[in-house]
């Protein structure tokens, strides 16, 4: 039997909050929101907060432990992305673009690329802006996820 779906979310900065929660609510799914601060209390049963001690990768690690193959996790963090989907979770950016075992190598080696390039001086790393479409794109992709995972 296949464990009912769940959304966990690497909620510190996650832009896409209010999105995860109109798609879990819809869907009647439980939503795992993970920071080391700043969660909002929510008297919705199917949101559960999980506040972990601060700490660089606390969270990640609580989410990457957590992750089953019928999760859907919410994360901008590459390797987090990567530690997830080896426990062949669906894996989510907040731009709707998925991390699948095809993309995360590429994924990877450029955050590596632009960690040399940021600590040599020669890139800002500045990120492109959230925009409506991202969040729309997001939405969409959200759904589908968790259809395809309620069929099993």
């Amino acid at each position: 039997m296949m464990t009912a779906p769940r959304i966990l979310i690497d909620a510190d900065a996650c832009p896409v909050k209010e999105e995860v929660t109109r798609v879990g609510s819809r869907h009647g799914i439980e939503m795992v929101f993970v920071a080391n601060s700043g969660l909002r209390p929510s008297r919705d049963p199917l949101i559960r907060n999980v506040l972990v001690p601060p700490g660089a990768d606390v969270a990640d690690d609580w989410i990457a432990d957590a992750a089953l193959a019928s999760d859907v996790v919410i994360t901008a963090d590459i390797p987090l992305a990567s530690r997830a989907l080896a426990k062949c979770a669906t894996v989510l950016g907040p731009t709707g673009r998925p991390f699948t075992e095809a993309s995360i190598g590429m994924a990877l080696a450029m955050r590596e690329l632009n960690q040399h390039l940021r600590e040599t001086g020669e890139s800002r790393g500045l990120n492109a802006g959230f925009t409506a479409k991202d969040r729309s794109r997001f939405l969409q992709a959200l759904d589908e996820a968790v259809v395809r995972l309620k069929r099993g």
